[in-house]
């Protein structure tokens, strides 16, 4: 991603996964990293697992929080249903990782509609990084941590330093799960370079 250019994250997920907190810490890595950066929140029903969606802008100078179709560097989806949700937002060639876990939304579970078909392939055909970051959260000590595997996994295509991103995360979190989230942090970032 060029640095001087504004850089457009869309981060989208459900009630309770944990989407708010991800786009605060990467709000505030770059802030440390000396960015201007703009954060919008749109919470649907989230309390109960409804449609969370967030914007993090950051650049030398950004004018404005909302990120329009198409124009999105990277789309970070806690669920491949979200995900698909808002592929199109994505610009040509953004990056996307997903979170490799479907979750049925009411109306779904109530028998009012279907799950999409294919959304694993659909993902894979538009080169997601499909990463499992429950499993990886559980891995790292701690289920509440999958956000920050995501994050761990979004930052290898950011230009933050690992430093910055570990600070904020111990800022942030609650000090007794810091050592969790930064296991889940660095086992993302692993996922993401193939390196796992």
């Amino acid at each position: 991603m060029s640095t001087t250019a504004t850089t457009s994250v869309l981060l989208a997920g459900v009630g309770g996964q944990g989407t708010i907190l991800a786009a605060d810490l990467l709000a505030k890595t770059a802030i440390a990293e000396g960015f201007d950066t703009k954060l919008s929140e749109i919470h649907g029903m989230a309390q109960r697992g409804g449609a969370v969606t967030t914007a993090v802008r950051f650049g030398e100078t950004v004018n404005a929080m909302v990120i329009d179709e198409a124009c999105a560097d990277c789309l970070l989806a806690f669920e491949t249903t979200e995900a698909l949700r808002n592929l199109h937002f994505l610009k040509p060639g953004g990056m996307i990782f997903v979170n490799d876990v479907a979750i049925k939304p009411l109306p779904v579970a109530t028998g009012k509609a279907a799950m999409p078909r294919r959304a694993r392939e659909r993902l894979q055909d538009a080169q997601a990084t499909l990463v499992d970051a429950d499993e990886l959260a559980r891995q790292a000590g701690s289920p509440k941590t999958a956000n920050v595997v995501l994050l761990g996994a979004l930052s290898t295509s950011l230009p933050f330093s690992e430093d910055t991103w570990h600070e904020q995360i111990k800022l942030k979190v609650p000090p007794k799960t810091i050592d969790a989230n930064l296991q889940a942090f660095a086992l993302g970032r692993e996922c993401a370079l193939g390196t796992r």
